[in-house]
């Protein structure tokens, strides 16, 4: 087990973690969940960095990785939605199209195809984080000055998460219309 695989499991196990701080009362609790999940979202980037620098790819990590960064994101929604921080429907929008790039995936697969992550996918990931921190912390700084940042990052977050999905598709539908010559 290489160190980037061992951060992806601690990213899962970190996951648990994030919601009990989260959604348990307890004094500093949605401070400590945020300090978690910002660490929990560092080791996605860290662990595919170490991967690729070290020639440390595997088939465990081309697995878990997106998988983990799926549950993370995932759990941190569904979390806003029950702390009525965020409306449901935009977290089915998401969800909706991560199982639909994830299915995508599952079929290219077993065609021998690999489809790598887009830069779409890249801002896709990145805004969903800046939007749910700023979502946890209640728009901290920005409600001082009255300014909707959080609002906003979810909302590009959104915009980011359906180009990035229909770019997927669009650049792959051959994986689509294979079975269908």
């Amino acid at each position: 087990m290489n160190l980037a695989n061992k951060l992806t499991i601690g990213r899962i196990f970190l996951i648990p973690i994030f919601m009990f701080f989260l959604l348990v009362n307890i004094p500093y609790g949605d401070y400590i969940a945020v300090g978690i999940f910002i660490l929990a979202a560092t080791t996605d980037s860290l662990d595919g960095y170490i991967a690729r620098s070290r020639n440390q790819v595997t088939k465990f990590g081309k697995f878990m990785d997106p998988l983990a960064d799926k549950l993370l994101v995932s759990a941190a929604l569904i979390s806003l939605v029950e702390m009525n921080k965020l409306s449901s429907w935009v977290v089915v929008v998401i969800i909706a199209r991560e199982f639909a790039i994830t299915g995508l995936r599952v079929i290219a697969a077993s065609e021998g195809i690999t489809i790598a992550a887009s830069w779409w996918g890249k801002f896709k990931t990145i805004t969903q984080i800046v939007a749910i921190v700023s979502l946890l912390l209640d728009n901290f700084p920005f409600s001082m000055i009255n300014f909707p940042f959080d609002k906003i990052a979810i909302a590009l977050a959104l915009i980011f998460t359906i180009v990035s999905g229909v770019d997927y598709i669009y650049k792959n539908k051959e994986v689509f219309l294979s079975g269908n010559k």
